[in-house]
């Protein structure tokens, strides 16, 4: 049970955001109705998100990665279940998807990939754990402005998830609708 409510006033903004969530998403986002206690909070969210929206430097992919490594490191099951969603509505292969919280032992994912998880755990581990190493292996294969909007994404997905985590906001059926195979032979 989320730690706030999940009814919030409704102002004119979380109307407007819960009506976009409903036509975007099929339902209301319970991020969004748990900042809606504090619209100011809600408002400066959603401007920052509607900013991040238009970074375009790292591969959609790479990007859906590092966000749900985070979260996976986090153990925020709500971005978990939206990230799946997201990643599978995009167009991602199912296995990579699935296997995130145990990449170590898939066989789905490239070498730059494994690097760009790595980096995701190692950012997001208290302290951070990042070593040089793998720094120079993504910056070699991604390019400075590339590397730098991962870093950037990893710290937002902090962001979410440990707001997320904090609240208790948990699943809300999103993955159940990914069709992940649930047998992959």
């Amino acid at each position: 049970m989320a730690r706030v409510s999940l009814t919030p006033p409704r102002t004119v903004l979380f109307r407007l955001i819960e009506w976009y969530s409903r036509r975007t998403y099929g339902r209301p986002l319970d991020p969004a109705r748990a900042l809606a206690h504090n619209p100011r909070v809600l408002w400066s969210d959603l401007r920052f998100e509607l900013s991040v929206g238009k970074w375009k430097g790292l591969d959609p992919d790479l990007k859906a990665l590092a966000e749900m490594a985070t979260a996976a490191a986090i153990g925020c099951s709500w971005c978990m279940d939206f990230g799946y969603w997201v990643s599978r509505e995009r167009g991602m292969a199912p296995e990579k998807v699935h296997d995130v919280p145990t990449w170590r032992d898939s066989d789905a994912y490239t070498p730059l990939e494994r690097d760009v998880l790595a980096y995701a755990e190692a950012m997001t581990a208290t302290p951070p754990t990042v070593d040089d190493e793998l720094v120079d292996r993504l910056r070699d294969q991604l390019g400075e402005p590339a590397l730098v909007e991962l870093t950037a994404m990893v710290a937002v997905e902090n962001l979410r998830s440990r707001i997320n985590s904090a609240l208790d906001l948990t699943s809300q059926g999103f993955k159940d609708g990914c069709e992940i195979p649930t047998d992959r032979t």
